[in-house]
């Protein structure tokens, strides 16, 4: 597979999966087991029962990827996120709109993407959001 591919493989992740809700998705793009950091792996379905409640907290979750680079059998992607709390996150209260910055790599073995690492860069309310206390 080239990088191109790799990188649209790595994309559609973020625009039909996080952007559009299409879980099934990840049955096409993930092997059966992902590594999501250096100590932890976890089932297909596991992941996407975590990547199910990150959707379910912001139903209005809009995904932007920013950049990527593709090497070898990895793509690097930059993303930008913004939503509305639905649920409880971060200790802010339901109704607080959410940004959040990131970049992921992902590793492909056999066509699938059998890791994910994870750099969240910020995650913030904008101004005026008030927190729990």
């Amino acid at each position: 597979m080239n990088h191109e591919e790799l990188k649209r493989r790595t994309r559609s992740y973020y625009e039909e999966v996080l952007g559009r809700g299409n879980m099934s998705l990840i049955d096409l793009l993930y092997a059966d087991r992902i590594r999501v950091s250096d100590d932890e792996c976890v089932s297909r379905e596991q992941f996407k029962a975590l990547v199910g409640r990150s959707i379910t907290v912001f139903r209005d979750l809009a995904v932007q990827v920013r950049d990527q680079v593709a090497e070898g059998d990895r793509v690097v992607t930059r993303w930008t996120a913004t939503g509305t709390q639905a649920g409880a996150f971060l200790g802010l209260p339901p109704g607080t709109r959410v940004e959040v910055s990131a970049i992921h790599i992902h590793q492909f073995v056999d066509g699938r993407i059998a890791a994910r690492w994870e750099e969240i860069s910020s995650t913030r309310a904008p101004r005026g959001a008030e927190a729990v206390t």
